[in-house]
């Protein structure tokens, strides 16, 4: 591991937010990373009290987050990157901000509300040179970056079909006839005005999407979808059929509406030499299926695992590793590529090994497509 630190500074992720205590706890377990600055939360009062909590000096907790890029771009210890962990219709606006005043991002998906937006930020990053990455957690588990290396490696040979699914439950309850289960629309991401565009395909949909790609280096040429509001403002439950580069189909689902899942993320991927499948629940292990051959269980950890990517277990064989392991598997990449660059290095493939900008674009298009084409009537809609 690189020595050196880096310091950050987030916004969002006040201490009632889940999201934003995830990030900081698998931040928290590389020591090369320190939170110095934030800006938590729009609340005076609970802002200032996470900044007493996690330390921070009172002058570096700021009451907004244009006012935190200034000075923190000033500072001569100001912060190398900010943590973005706010609802969806702030991304922009607060990604952009910290680029043009030459900080490197991480922010949550789905990158921002439309095509545009996300073309600007990319070309922003780009133009500024800065890093900028976006949390598509499940590609940090390490069993996801094994199977990436044995789809390159030609293990299951050419693909010729893509199944993946991620579904909940937990806006279920919006089914019902009852008037007393209206939509609660302080659930902000069944909120057209805060998620965008989709509820649905824009949070989970968006995962599934990346992580193929992230698997394959298959990249979606056009789609088609049915998207399911049951006489909601958002999408609570999609289907899309998808064409990728290399002419192969996939086949995506994503529901909140599925009772019995919890956060069901599930990829199959078959080639025309065998197949493997991997299920968030459990992240340790895949089943690999070569042609002709029975069906094999590979577990993290086990040193059979010969991609390099097995090196990345921070436990071993039989403790499970979980969702913040993940996160922090990101972040340590992230954190790497910028020392090194801070270092005159310049970082490697394996250092850069985390979501990119160009990524969280991506997602973008991803969702602007599902939605014309569900509009339309399920036509196919091209995604490039």
């Amino acid at each position: 591991m690189m020595t050196g630190r880096i310091t950050y500074g987030m916004v969002g992720g006040a201490l009632s937010a889940f999201i934003g205590q995830v990030h900081r706890k698998a931040i928290a377990l590389d020591p090369r990373a320190q939170v110095v600055a934030g800006c938590f939360t729009q609340r005076a009062e609970a802002n200032r009290a996470t900044g007493e909590f996690l330390g921070l000096d009172a002058d570096r907790v700021y009451d907004d987050f244009a006012t935190m890029a200034e000075r923190e771009a000033a500072r001569p210890d100001g912060i190398d990157a900010v943590c973005i962990t706010t609802p969806n219709n702030t991304h922009y606006a607060i990604a952009k901000a910290f680029l043009e005043h030459g900080i490197h991002v991480v922010c949550e998906k789905p990158l921002c509300f439309t095509v545009a937006q996300a073309e600007e930020l990319v070309a922003l990053a780009r133009a500024k040179d800065l890093v900028f990455a976006v949390t598509y957690t499940y590609a940090g588990y390490v069993m996801a970056k094994v199977m990436k290396e044995m789809i390159a490696a030609g293990k299951i040979g050419r693909i010729v079909a893509v199944n993946a699914e991620y579904a909940q439950d937990w806006l279920l309850d919006d089914l019902s006839d009852d008037p007393s289960a209206s939509l609660d629309l302080s659930v902000w991401r069944k909120d057209p005005a805060i998620a965008g565009a989709a509820n649905c395909v824009g949070d989970i949909g968006t995962h599934i999407e990346y992580l193929v790609h992230y698997l394959t280096g298959l990249t979606i040429t056009r789609l088609l979808a049915t998207t399911n509001h049951y006489g909601k403002p958002l999408d609570l439950n999609a289907n899309m059929i998808v064409e990728y580069d290399n002419g192969a189909n996939g086949a995506y689902w994503c529901s909140q509406i599925a009772a019995g899942n919890l956060n069901g993320l599930r990829v199959r991927i078959y080639g025309d030499q065998g197949s493997l499948e991997w299920e968030q629940h459990y992240p340790d292990y895949v089943r690999y299926t070569p042609k002709g051959a029975p069906t094999q269980t590979l577990s993290r950890g086990c040193g059979y695992i010969t991609e390099k990517a097995g090196a990345l277990s921070q436990l071993p064989a039989g403790h499970p590793e979980g969702l913040i392991i993940a996160f922090a598997n990101i972040y340590s990449s992230v954190t790497t590529t910028l020392l090194k660059r801070r270092a005159g290095e310049v970082p490697d493939q394996a250092d850069l090994d985390f979501p990119q900008v160009e990524d969280g674009a991506s997602g973008v298009r991803f969702v602007s497509a599902v939605v014309q084409s569900a509009a339309q009537g399920s036509i196919w809609v091209a995604t490039g």
